[in-house]
């Protein structure tokens, strides 16, 4: 689902509506991009380019300040709701989520306080109906974990229940547990079965090979509705024969029900490392990687949730598209979009604590989003499934959203990346790629914005000492 499945826009360096500025501010730029069909490869990289500048424009906090607080929730509406769990065992050096080592102790009283915030919310008057734990690796603390999710189902009438966790966690112990505390479906982070690129990424000692991996997804099968595993691909030493092995491994050896492939992200908190670790990454062999995983994919019988994740029977989703715009995110580095603004969690685990002790939800951040910023980010996401709506994208704003978001769309029609269905906008061939790279940079954006919110803990210091 969600984690920062959030906030904005991307299309345009201003929040003018004028319809004389376009995607592309330099008409230069328009012709020979937008007319020239022998440079398709010119047109990804110009928009990766575009969107990584849009977002370090757009995509941040205005400084913290005390008496940060969610909005009432809407009378009568039910929302989902994303627990962070932020501790992990190993700290992986690709990852920007908000994350840090795990200790036993630290990490029980931690989740004391996250079921006091669930209470809090919920004597607010927030309802829910989906729960999602994520990370971090939420199943650190199984025990602590499960207690978490018992109490969500006594006080809301959940549907579903969605845990990330980590390959070695999938003990049988463990996983009846889960199942028993409500979870049905499980996301698993296994990024590759290639061993040389599991100990690149510093969870070979941790996780185990890539063959006891697998034996452990066997084991998993049929725990849970569904089980999801999280790849990456395009990692810098990976081959195309590395990325055809574990796509063998998934749809033939194990079979899993879902397979979520994530391209390599990067941000400044992590570049170095990574880079220190695994290599530098080349951009240029994205779209080789990600034409060989759809097709593969599509070929054993998958079809597509979204625009990187593949299932193998209908209904299932994927944990980066929620079709409700509004969600509750608890815990210290989560996040909320509520009423049009993003809200943004503590990223100090001790003021966290500090705030939630003291009767408060964890809040320290406040984003505003305009009328057309909201609908760029309802475009983003319903196109991430495949398709949008037309006639629900213009009752949610109120008959403006095609007014409002010509240039975007025609520009969007123009380069080939949907297609005009009657009643619906569909992502084409070639639009799902595009949507891989618009979502890679996006939430590159949202990482960011988490390197700010880190850096924010100073300043919350001082606000929380002064209160």
């Amino acid at each position: 689902m969600t984690v920062a499945r959030w906030a904005q826009n991307f299309w345009r360096s201003s929040d003018s509506d004028s319809n004389n500025q376009r995607f592309f501010p330099n008409p230069a730029c328009q012709r020979r991009y937008l007319f020239d069909d022998a440079l398709p490869v010119n047109i990804d990289a110009l928009i990766g380019d575009y969107i990584r500048q849009y977002n370090q424009h757009k995509l941040s906090f205005p400084p913290v300040s005390a008496g940060t607080s969610l909005p009432p929730p809407d009378a009568g509406q039910s929302y989902l709701l994303y627990l962070h769990i932020p501790y992990c065992v190993i700290l992986c050096p690709f990852c920007s989520f908000h994350r840090v080592q795990f200790e036993p102790g630290e990490a029980g009283n931690y989740f004391d306080c996250l079921r006091r915030e669930i209470d809090l919310v919920t004597e607010a008057g927030f309802r829910f109906d989906e729960l999602y734990v994520g990370g971090g690796t939420p199943t650190v603390a199984p025990d602590e974990l499960a207690k978490t999710i018992t109490l969500v189902r006594e006080q809301h009438t959940i549907g579903g229940v969605s845990v990330e966790t980590n390959p070695d966690d999938l003990a049988r112990d463990s996983m009846a547990a889960l199942r028993y505390a409500g979870v049905n479906r499980l996301s698993v982070g296994v990024q590759s079965f290639d061993n040389d690129l599991l100990r690149e990424m510093q969870r070979l000692d941790k996780y185990g090979s890539g063959e006891e991996i697998r034996t452990r997804l066997q084991h998993a099968e049929g725990h849970f509705d569904t089980l999801n595993v999280d790849m990456i691909f395009n990692m810098p030493h990976q081959t195309e024969a590395s990325l055809q092995r574990d796509l063998n491994i998934l749809t033939d050896d194990v079979g899993v029900d879902q397979v979520s492939f994530y391209p390599l992200m990067t941000v400044n908190s992590t570049r170095k490392k990574m880079q220190q670790s695994m290599g530098s990454v080349d951009y240029d062999r994205e779209k080789a990687f990600y034409g060989l995983i759809a097709n593969h994919m599509l070929a054993c019988g998958y079809v597509r949730t979204s625009a990187w994740c593949f299932s193998r029977k209908p209904g299932l989703f994927d944990e980066y598209i929620v079709e409700r715009e509004e969600y509750l995110g608890l815990g210290s580095g989560s996040f909320s979009y509520l009423g049009g603004k993003l809200y943004s969690s503590t990223f100090s685990i001790n003021h966290y604590l500090r705030l939630v002790q003291a009767g408060k939800t964890g809040t320290f951040g406040c984003l505003d989003m305009t009328d057309r910023d909201q609908m760029r980010y309802y475009l983003l996401m319903q196109l991430f499934s495949g398709s949008l709506d037309k006639a629900a994208a213009e009752e949610r704003f109120d008959g403006r959203f095609q007014r409002t978001l010509w240039p975007e769309l025609t520009m969007l029609q123009t380069i080939g990346a949907v297609r005009n269905a009657g009643v619906q906008l569909t992502l084409t061939e070639r639009g799902y790629y595009i949507w891989v790279m618009l979502m890679r940079n996006f939430f590159t954006g949202v990482n960011n914005l988490r390197d700010q919110m880190r850096h924010n803990i100073a300043r919350e210091t001082a606000i929380l000492e002064a209160e």
